[in-house]
């Protein structure tokens, strides 16, 4: 690989690694994990419904599967199964340059798996509100001490630190779950259940094996990789009508851990790792080519990431309301815009810029024809529509999020975003194990509650705490301490 006399800017550098790193990546998993949060924050039922998702309208929030539609709620789930899919070749690639063998690369990749897995599991079992519906102080106790085994559990040891130190201290919190999930009792009095799991999570840790494996087949050819989207397509397809298609679709050998079904999330994943090439090859780019050579000026950069963002806004609205066929000639009209802005690159960012966009137009284009199948876009049950235009939206976001972090130099107005993307498990689980129980043991959350009795002041009380914890990830994040499968 050529080298380069000239240093690598700093705000492309990961402060951990010293490396360059997709701080833009980071940003759009950290926007996915705090709007999760937010979103679970919400008072239910007294707001509008553009405020939750699409098929649980207020105020009853019955799920109503013939509602089509999303709303920024239902955009979530799928940027960070986006952000996780993009950073499948950034991972497995690192492996491969360090001469890792194929056998190891498989290991680490059904490790992670697993991992994951066993994360969702002992996460369910110590939510407090599964524990119990109505928590109290012990409750509340027993959700922190949860959340102080898996930080046990996942936590990544430094580097200087002795191995027998590392595997006793993980070794004691894999056994402290254990015996929490062995003597644990819930209000229907069961106890520890193979079948009580995140069902996120579970959708990761199969998505992840599965799109890894499948990025390492074909990580030298695209087009091998959208075969494996064809297939899928028509086992989906295959999947409405009786015959094996159906029962290969509804099969699992251990239901509790793997469902075919979950794959249908690969129409994201796999997008993602395309993507991910295109950020590795970037990142391996002479660092030179970052200094300076940038052809679009400030006032074209800030219409692009104004298109960016216009374009989910205007997509919200336009699916949610049903004008679809303004919808769609608005949305054309836009990614005609959008390339000629986007014309022209002369920098290594520039260019990735411009292919990210072409990428993200295309998938938002084939979702939008898929719009009226299946009656319409939506995220439950899940529709091809809904696959796409969302992997279109969050390749738009984090083009905003790249030119804000690595064109104008402003990492700091994102340092938030970033930092909780980089420790998304600490943000996920802190969101009921860590804030909530806080709040409540020390009486915060009466005084809260109190003082914002209306419905858009108690989504200001959602904010407030999505906010603390974001800086409670972030303070964990600047001290280097990440959990990790």
């Amino acid at each position: 690989m050529r080298e380069s006399a000239t240093p690598t800017p700093a705000h492309f550098l990961d402060c951990t690694t010293g490396q360059k790193r997709a701080f833009g990546l980071d940003a759009l998993r950290g926007f996915a994990i705090l709007t999760m949060a937010l979103s679970g924050y919400i008072p239910w039922g007294v707001l509008p419904s553009w405020m939750y998702h699409a098929q649980l309208p207020p105020p009853a929030h019955t799920f109503d599967p013939t509602i089509p539609g999303i709303t920024w709620v239902d955009l979530v789930f799928p940027f960070f199964l986006f952000a996780m899919g993009a950073a499948i070749p950034l991972a497995l690639s690192r492996r491969l340059e360090k001469g890792y063998s194929y056998r190891k690369i498989v290991l680490y990749i059904l490790e992670r798996g697993a991992l994951l897995a066993a994360f969702g599991m002992f996460y369910q079992h110590i939510r407090p509100h599964v524990m119990n519906s109505s928590p109290t102080s012990t409750t509340w106790l027993l959700a922190l001490l949860g959340f102080a085994v898996l930080f046990l559990m996942f936590i990544r040891m430094p580097k200087s630190m002795s191995p027998i130190v590392g595997w006793s201290i993980k070794g004691s919190g894999w056994l402290g779950a254990i015996i929490f999930m062995a003597l644990i009792r819930y209000p229907d009095d069961s106890g520890f259940s193979l079948y009580r799991s995140d069902i996120i999570i579970m959708v990761l840790a199969n998505t992840v094996v599965a799109g890894s494996f499948i990025w390492l087949i074909t990580q030298k050819n695209i087009l091998w990789r959208l075969s494996f989207l064809g297939i899928l397509l028509a086992l989906r397809l295959s999947s409405t009508v009786e015959g094996w298609g159906q029962s290969l679709w509804g099969y699992s050998p251990l239901p509790w851990l793997f469902r075919f079904e979950y794959l249908k999330y690969l129409f994201i994943v796999v997008p993602g790792t395309i993507v991910g090439d295109m950020i590795l090859a970037w990142i391996n780019s002479s660092s030179e080519e970052h200094l300076g050579k940038e052809g679009w000026g400030a006032g074209r950069l800030a219409a692009i990431c104004f298109v960016m963002f216009s374009l989910t806004i205007f997509l919200l609205i336009g699916l949610k309301a049903r004008w679809l066929m303004a919808t769609n000639i608005g949305a054309f009209a836009m990614c005609g815009l959008g390339v000629m802005l986007l014309s022209h690159p002369i920098s290594q960012t520039e260019k990735l810029l411009k292919n990210l966009f072409l990428w993200g137009a295309f998938w938002l284009v084939l979702g939008l024809f898929f719009e009226p199948f299946e009656g319409g876009i939506k995220k439950d049950h899940a529709t091809f529509s809904y696959f796409f235009v969302t992997t279109g939206l969050a390749i738009f976001l984090m083009i905003a999020f790249t030119i804000v972090i690595d064109i104008f130099n402003k990492k700091r107005w994102l340092q938030l975003l970033i930092d909780n993307g980089q420790n998304p498990m600490i943000a996920y689980a802190g969101i009921q194990n860590l804030i909530l129980p806080l709040l409540a043991l020390t009486m915060l959350d009466q005084l809260l509650q109190s003082i914002t009795p209306t419905p858009w002041l108690g989504f200001l009380r959602g904010l407030f705490m999505t906010l603390v914890l974001a800086l409670a990830v972030s303070f964990f994040a600047r001290r280097k301490i990440f959990w990790r499968t």
